[in-house]
């Protein structure tokens, strides 16, 4: 048969590509040399009781196996909006949201509303791998804006980027690598800029409770009247409610956008799945008190990962760290990423993601998951880096 030739041409799964070096590494290992999972953005904990519990009661209610709405279960709609309005002090409405099977597909739905073949999408640097793929599968070219020397991305930088090919400038805070929360100020000047140029801002929030600061908005352009006609806000219950599996997501937005949205999910998938759904209810509404637990937990193991790793053991040195990453740069400016990547696991059983599934040529970046350290294994991770280097001549501090 034939392939579609774009898509065919777009890059695999990073993820996928890490699994499948994971497969090449002797589990006979394990018994002396464990393996060191960096590679997965996945919560080490199970979801609140108060999700297992309301997931085991859809299970056994044969009325709650039907299709659910396109847009989302009524409940759920009024959960995220009554969140979203209470914690950025805006106007956020349930019809201003569409739930979706995963922030991934909040994305995807959007970036096809947005845009088509031969449009363009600014997207600042490092991007996330699977908005980038999506983009170049459907023929739309992502815009790279460099950040600045914190990697924080700056609107004044991005409007010499915009062309009349521009649909849409992508802002994901805090970042997947960087871990880099962008300040709610520069989150307001994309917006300003995106309003001048008729453009939508789209803004992937799916990390937005682990934020340094997670107690004041992430942004106040809910307040803005008008956010409908420039904001779009993803979302992910993923990490924030400890269910990957559950597949549920996100979209705010305008009333147009929205329309084009469910021509798109109604094709796809219909609806996000209904259990997902309702155990995001769940999550939402009674399970306040262990989310606050997990962010700090979730703190914690940065703080782990950050304190083994200030001494740059074995030359390796974090750039950022924030989210659930580690954005890490390694000691090696004459060997590609890749090839470190896999000395790591094969020969120091680490796995983690090269920073080439992020960026668009090699700046010897790595990215480290965070959500699986705990302080034993932060200090296991110096040690193998330390052993690294030392094996490469690459001296520590």
């Amino acid at each position: 048969m034939r392939l579609d030739p774009t898509t065919a041409a777009g890059s695999d799964s990073p993820i996928g590509a890490a699994l499948a070096l994971a497969g090449e590494r002797d589990p006979a290992r394990n018994a002396t040399h464990p393996l060191l999972d960096l590679s997965q953005a996945a919560p080490p904990y199970p979801p609140a009781p108060e999700v297992v519990e309301r997931v085991v009661e859809v299970a056994r209610d044969p009325a709650l196996s039907g299709y659910a709405p396109v847009p989302g279960i009524a409940p759920l709609r009024r959960a995220v909006a009554e969140e979203l309005a209470r914690d950025y002090a805006g106007d956020v409405t349930p019809d201003d949201v569409v739930v979706t099977a995963g922030c991934n597909q909040a994305f995807a739905v959007v970036a096809d509303a947005l845009a088509g073949p031969g449009d363009e999408v600014i997207s600042p640097l490092p991007y996330y791998f699977n908005h980038d793929m999506w983009l170049r599968m459907r023929g739309v070219t992502p815009v790279y804006l460099e950040p600045d020397a914190d990697l924080v991305p700056r609107a004044a930088d991005a409007e010499a980027l915009v062309t009349p090919r521009t649909r849409a400038i992508v802002l994901v805070s805090p970042g997947n690598p960087s871990g880099v929360t962008v300040p709610p100020e520069e989150i307001v000047a994309f917006a300003e800029l995106a309003r001048r140029h008729d453009l939508a801002l789209v803004v992937d929030e799916t990390y937005r409770s682990f934020r340094p600061d997670a107690h004041a908005p992430a942004h106040p352009l809910f307040a803005d009247p008008s956010w409908r006609s420039t904001v779009v806000s993803l979302h992910s219950y993923s990490k924030d409610l400890a269910i990957p599996a559950y597949r549920v997501g996100s979209v705010i937005a305008g009333p147009e956008l929205r329309r084009q949205v469910l021509k798109l999910l109604d094709c796809v998938a219909i609806c996000a799945p209904r259990a997902g759904q309702e155990a995001a209810v769940a999550g939402l509404t009674r399970a306040g008190a262990w989310r606050a637990d997990r962010v700090v937990e979730i703190a914690r193991r940065r703080e782990w990962v950050g304190s083994a790793l200030a001494d740059r053991p074995g030359g390796f040195e974090i750039a950022a760290l924030g989210g659930f990453f580690a954005w890490v740069r390694h000691p090696f400016p004459d060997r590609p990423t890749l090839d470190i990547v896999r000395t790591l696991l094969l020969d120091h059983d680490t796995l983690t993601i090269p920073g080439t599934a992020f960026l668009p040529d090699d700046r010897q970046m790595l990215r480290l998951s965070v959500g699986r350290v705990d302080e034993a294994s932060a200090a296991l991770l110096a040690e193998r880096l330390t052993e690294a280097g030392r094996r490469a001549g690459v001296a520590a501090g």
